[in-house]
């Protein structure tokens, strides 16, 4: 079931989406060589908390942290530790997902840590551009395989491959809701989108084959021939005219106004 968001509950997911995409930009300046993704855990954790929401992956389904930070060859769900040092030439994703008056508001973006290589840069860019044409067919009346068509099409133009099997999805009262958001697709298939659903895309874009595994701790995912991956995420409302970017980080405001 599709749930549509009132005009209310559209006033509390931009609340709690906004807090989301300020964690992202809070936490910027600290992604740096020498960093631990535990400290980068703390100080988004605390930040959260202080703004008087709750931080949705801690404890969810098991979850141990309170952010999942995926570094170069993992694709998504990463462990925060102690032990998982930044470096130079490093890429890391940090996925925020908040919890305010009860809806929440989801995010990601990948980092560039120090000086990172040209064939890496690349593929980080090109991620981004796959996400951002994904947020432009949302509009009444699109289908959710629109999304997915467009984002298959670039990546592969670009000789990159789309990861299948972990997707976006509808949120607000609930952190997964109804629809998935498959990242590959054909064009008119799946749900039409409507005004008032909410419901993330968040393309993963590996720079070898789109094969995955799952490490023993049950949640981090890596590529299977450890070559590295991207992702960016934002949460969309389908709005009357088009779609409202409700995660959408004051840095980017040109990037969608292209």
């Amino acid at each position: 079931m599709i749930s549509i968001k009132s005009s209310r509950e559209i006033e509390l997911m931009r609340a709690t989406s906004k807090l989301a995409s300020q964690t992202l930009e809070f936490i910027a300046p600290h992604v740096v060589p020498g960093v631990s993704t535990e400290e980068l855990n703390k100080l988004c954790h605390d930040y959260i908390l202080e703004h008087g929401a709750y931080p949705s992956p801690l404890n969810y389904h098991g979850f141990p942290k309170s952010i999942c930070t995926s570094k170069n060859e993992v694709i998504c769900h990463g462990i925060p530790s102690k032990k998982d040092v930044l470096k130079d030439g490093d890429i890391l994703n940090i996925d925020v997902t908040t919890y305010l008056n009860k809806f929440h508001g989801d995010t990601n973006k990948t980092f560039l840590v120090g000086e990172v290589s040209p064939e890496v840069k690349k593929l980080v860019e090109v991620t981004y551009m796959c996400m951002r044409e994904g947020i432009n067919q949302v509009r009444p009346g699109a289908h959710i395989g629109d999304i997915g068509a467009v984002i298959q099409e670039i990546a592969h133009g670009h000789g990159y491959s789309v990861v299948e099997e972990y997707c976006g999805h509808g949120i607000g009262r609930e952190f997964h809701e109804e629809p998935q958001v498959v990242h590959v697709g054909r064009k008119g298939t799946g749900p039409e989108i409507k005004p008032g659903m909410t419901f993330t895309i968040e393309p993963m874009i590996n720079l070898g084959n789109r094969h995955c595994k799952v490490l023993k701790d049950n949640w981090t995912v890596i590529t299977k021939d450890k070559k590295w991956s991207a992702q960016f995420e934002h949460t969309i409302l389908c709005t009357d005219e088009g779609h409202d970017i409700l995660t959408l980080r004051s840095d980017e405001e040109k990037e969608f106004s292209l």
